[in-house]
């Protein structure tokens, strides 16, 4: 068996110095990190041009270049390009680490077996790969190496670890620690990592203090940890103690701040980085957006445009899903133009978050361009998203018509499409085609109706009048109903003024959110519309007990890349006398047009 050091070494090369050099200076071509998808492309035709391909280093690099930008297709016909490619470990190795690093256990098992011959790394990969394969066979993997004798291996133990603490074995991972003869620096990281998975915090601290040595992912690592554990504090204290920090470091910091919302704090670590890279300016950028600050999301986002930083599809589309929750249409359109004009706006996943983000800032005619004529090759994801959003927005009929374009096109519906199918079916008060869709799902689509579809259904029968068909539909359902399903029915029994199944409702809500008011508010109101004033009474007494205040109704527009909230009863609106006076002009002019409140609602605002 060779060595582990030998197992990263290339065999010699196949040709004359001459063009070994010339292997090393195309090599050298590629960006330090990870290298752009054309700029691979362009090395590999360099290669084949020259005939250099068959450099086994050559190869090696492009197998794993294309493994990460998850081409693992193309990983595997460089590989099998290669003359003889099993001479040595070398080249099976590096496509075993490609599988592992695209979770392909299957892929990778059958490397495995083709090998004639192994070392500690290819272990130690197939380890990696079989990580997202579940236990049963990383322990058969385990058992096998144990016979070979090839567990003690330090490689090997390390992939043990990580792999045993991703599928949640930790006191199997914490064996493998314990039993180890040798340990490095990467087994304590690792261990310390698992034991921040299963969120030991103060456990992984004192082993952190108990390591002979610590590097930087060591610090990293214990920083991660306090920061995804929401202990600030202890982050930024351990983060001021760091005898060297990094990028990602920082990053790291950062990060842990704008999740627990403090903006100032995260913006002044930001601006005191030595080194900025993609990752930070992504993450600040989309923080800003999602805590719904579009001024300073646009301005640091003009910012970044003027840095040598260049965009990818990861930063953008995680961009974009900030802009879509928060509602930052402005800087959304502003990142569409951005990428209309480079590679990035054909990619699916970028146009996939596009369509989302315009659905849900109510822009769907954009949605529906960007889907018509942008996105270059379709996929679930873009028709789901599609079809959601019109729905989404009351336009079931053409949701609908996606759907049957979407059959049409082969593409077959998830648990996610018929989610959205029966939502269009509500919104259009399409009671009959809605039920069809339920009850055959299963069978047409293999898609096993979950408590999601059940909570579908029971809004369009509920919507559509049917409360009793929808009581009987929540009684015969496989699971306990949530807040959400009684929260339809609730909703139903408002829309149509039925007190019986109201109250079944709020008996329930109540055993499941005792401390929320809002249920009790709207029974009040059903009462007050059936002229059950005792009943309304005590509901209100009821809902005073719930010591808990019913949140004032709000809305927000974004304007000219501003936002703009309203309260009820508030006044703080720099023009808030123009607007009340706007609100009494409309209000006069719906009375005029006949329509008259009944002033029901406004009894428990």
């Amino acid at each position: 068996m060779s060595t582990a050091a030998s197992a990263l070494r290339p065999p010699p090369r196949w040709d004359a110095p001459s063009q070994r050099r010339l292997v090393e200076q195309h090599l050298a071509s590629l960006p330090h990190g990870l290298p752009r998808l054309p700029h691979v492309q362009e090395l590999h035709a360099q290669l084949l041009k020259h005939g250099l391909h068959l450099d086994p280093l050559a190869a090696s690099k492009l197998i794993y270049s294309y493994a990460l930008h998850r081409r693992p297709t193309t990983s595997r016909r460089v590989f099998a390009s290669f003359p003889n490619p099993h001479a040595t470990t070398f080249l099976p190795n590096t496509l075993l680490r490609a599988y592992a690093l695209n979770a392909l256990p299957h892929a990778a098992v059958d490397v495995f077996s083709a090998m004639p011959q192994r070392d500690s790394f290819t272990y130690s990969f197939l380890i990696k790969a079989l990580s997202s394969a579940g236990l049963p066979p990383l322990r058969m993997v385990h058992s096998h190496v144990v016979k070979l004798g090839s567990v003690d291996d330090t490689y090997v133990g390390n992939a043990l670890i990580d792999a045993y603490s991703k599928n949640g074995a930790f006191l199997d991972a914490s064996k493998v620690f314990d039993e180890m003869p040798k340990r490095d620096t990467v087994s304590w990281n690792t261990a310390m990592a698992a034991m921040l998975r299963q969120g030991e915090v103060s456990g992984a601290r004192r082993m952190f203090e108990e390591m002979p040595e610590k590097d930087t992912v060591s610090w990293n690592t214990m920083l991660d940890g306090y920061t995804k554990a929401g202990q600030m504090g202890e982050a930024f204290e351990l983060f001021q103690h760091m005898p060297e920090r990094n990028v990602v470091s920082w990053s790291t910091v950062v990060s842990g701040y704008c999740k627990k919302g403090d903006m100032e704090m995260a913006r002044l670590l930001f601006d005191k980085m030595p080194t900025k890279n993609l990752v930070t300016w992504t993450i600040m950028v989309s923080a800003y957006a999602q805590s719904g600050l579009g001024e300073e999301a646009g301005s640091l986002f003009t910012q970044m445009k003027g840095t040598a930083v260049e965009l990818d599809v990861a930063a953008v589309v995680s961009i974009l899903a900030a802009c879509a929750e928060s509602g930052l249409l402005a800087l959304g359109k502003r990142i569409h133009r951005h990428v209309r004009t480079r590679q990035l706006g054909r990619s699916t996943h970028v146009c996939n978050a596009l369509i989302d983000m315009f659905c849900k800032c109510g822009c769907v005619k954009r949605a529906d361009y960007v889907f018509d004529t942008e996105i270059v090759e379709k996929d679930a994801v873009s028709w789901n998203t599609i079809i959601g959003g019109f729905a989404m927005h009351g336009h079931g009929d053409k949701a609908l018509d996606f759907f049957a374009q979407m059959k049409l096109q082969g593409f077959r519906p998830d648990a996610v499409t018929m989610i959205n199918v029966l939502s269009a079916c509500t919104h259009m008060g399409f009671v009959e085609e809605g039920r069809r869709y339920f009850s055959n799902m299963e069978r047409d689509y293999s898609v096993v109706p979950q408590i999601e579809h059940y909570g579908c259904m029971i809004d369009l029968l509920g919507r559509g009048g049917l409360i009793k068909e929808a009581v009987d539909l929540i009684k015969n359902m496989p699971w306990d109903p949530n807040e959400v399903i009684w929260g339809s029915l609730l909703s139903a029994c408002r829309l149509h003024k039925n007190v019986e199944y109201a109250e079944i409702a709020v008996n329930e809500l109540s055993k499941l959110q005792p401390f929320n008011a809002g249920n009790y508010a709207v029974l009040s109101n059903i009462y007050a519309e059936a002229g059950k004033w005792s009943d309304m009474a005590k509901a209100r007494m009821e809902m005073k007990g719930t010591k808990s205040q019913k949140s004032a109704g709000s809305s927000w527009i974004e304007l000219d890349e501003a936002f703009h909230e309203f309260t009820v009863g508030d006044r703080k609106h720099s023009d808030s006398d123009q607007i009340s006076e706007m609100v009494d002009r409309l209000s006069s002019h719906t009375k005029d047009a006949g329509c008259i409140p009944t002033g029901h609602e406004l009894l428990v605002q």
